[in-house]
């Protein structure tokens, strides 16, 4: 497709979202019968009404009126820094090619390389309790701090804990928005907002731009959410609850459901707990949700992280003298590794043996270790190890590293 083809094209994408009565399903039904999108322009007005458009509808296309409409669009997106994609964007998020009802136009500010990238959609209850605000954060750091990336829709509660802990472990968040990408909601999340863009994160909407936030629009976003996403993550969420549509979406749209278990005497626990007597995932650390991903997935991932870690082993070499470090990158991708105080021999050796997606038992690290370290050694590097935050003992005295 040419460069001239493919504006076209686009054009023509966001005119029909902006034709009124032309939800989603009808604009993908239209282009189908079409043939092409851009032919939206040039076609006949029996032409139009063939595809099953509403007379309104195809009067509005035929007049040109949606053409302009576009352009008009089109210049408000440039002129607030943001831009759209479309199903003939490269960047347009193929997954969401593959549910019933895709949006025919994302709104973006920020990162639209990211859109593409594997990620978990972490969903919740706007008032969670201590519990749940930490698990958020603490899942959805420990995720994103390999790779994975964190979608949420930027609401009070487990949404705002999700992205924040993200952020914090220097990760990527998308915040998937029901009102447009000009009006930020709720208002007290204007400097996460901003966070998330300077991170290389990205906002989005399927809504035009000045669209504010009714009622309506929060469901309809939902089914984005999931549908971006490789799984749904549920932390906390009462009986009667967003959080519960986002779940359905997710299960129809044949994506993974994981849920943290709650307290049965809490109210907010009831979503989640019913969804795991469903067959949703039990979810307590960020290694249940990673044994259960995709292979394909997992090795898109690590394939990300064993490329930047790569170029950071690089950059050491040529500037020790050749001597690589242990944690190549690290400074990079995990910032709170370049505050932490150097290494022993023992802790690199340590180090050398363990991994972060898989723990080793510490008999068997002793073993491995045995030619070079005594026993004592090993649980004297060990302790030193989780004290810095660089190894984290599982059940078991199973060890993996934290990043």
């Amino acid at each position: 497709m040419s460069q001239g083809v493919k504006e076209e094209a686009r054009l023509a994408w966001l005119a029909l979202v902006l034709t009124p009565r032309m939800g989603p399903t009808r604009c993908g039904r239209t282009v189908q019968r079409l043939g092409a999108v851009e032919r939206v322009f040039s076609a006949s007005l029996t032409e139009l009404e063939s595809t099953g458009m509403p007379a309104e509808a195809a009067q509005f296309c035929f007049d040109g009126r949606s053409r302009a409409a576009a352009l008009d669009e089109a210049q408000r997106v440039a002129e607030a820094g943001a831009s759209f994609v479309t199903p003939a964007d490269d960047h347009y998020p193929q997954r969401l090619l593959e549910i019933y009802d895709p949006p025919p136009v994302l709104w973006v500010r920020g990162n639209a390389e990211v859109l593409n990238r594997a990620g978990i959609a972490v969903v919740g209850t706007r008032h969670p309790t201590p519990y749940g605000s930490g698990m958020a954060e603490m899942l959805s750091r420990d995720l994103a701090r390999r790779g994975v990336v964190i979608l949420s829709g930027m609401a009070r509660g487990v949404d705002t804990c999700a992205h924040k802990g993200a952020l914090d472990a220097g990760g990527i968040t998308i915040a998937v928005w029901g009102t447009g990408i000009d009006v930020i909601y709720p208002k007290e999340n204007k400097k996460l907002a901003e966070q998330i863009v300077q991170q290389g994160g990205a906002l989005i909407s399927e809504f035009p731009m000045g669209t504010f936030p009714a009622p309506q629009n929060f469901p309809i976003r939902n089914r984005t959410l999931s549908g971006m996403s490789v799984g749904v993550l549920v932390v906390e969420a009462a009986e009667y609850s967003g959080t519960r549509i986002t779940a359905r979406c997710a299960l129809e749209q044949s994506r993974d459901v994981y849920a943290v278990p709650g307290n049965a005497t809490n109210k907010n626990a009831w979503g989640p707990n019913t969804l795991i007597k469903q067959g949703a995932k039990l979810t307590a650390t960020w290694e249940d949700v990673w044994e259960d991903l995709p292979s394909q997935v997992r090795a898109e991932l690590e394939g990300r992280l064993e490329a930047q870690t790569g170029a950071g082993n690089r950059g050491n070499e040529s500037s020790n003298g050749g001597s690589a470090s242990l944690f190549p990158g690290a400074a990079t991708l995990f910032p709170e590794a370049a505050a932490m105080p150097p290494m022993s021999e023992q802790e690199r050796l340590v180090m050398q043996h363990l991994r972060q997606d898989e723990a080793l038992q510490l008999d068997e690290l002793i073993e491995r270790l045995e030619p070079k370290m005594v026993s004592g050694e090993v649980f004297t590097a060990l302790f030193e190890l989780e004290l810095a935050g660089r190894v984290k003992q599982m059940p078991g005295k199973n060890y993996v590293r934290s990043f």
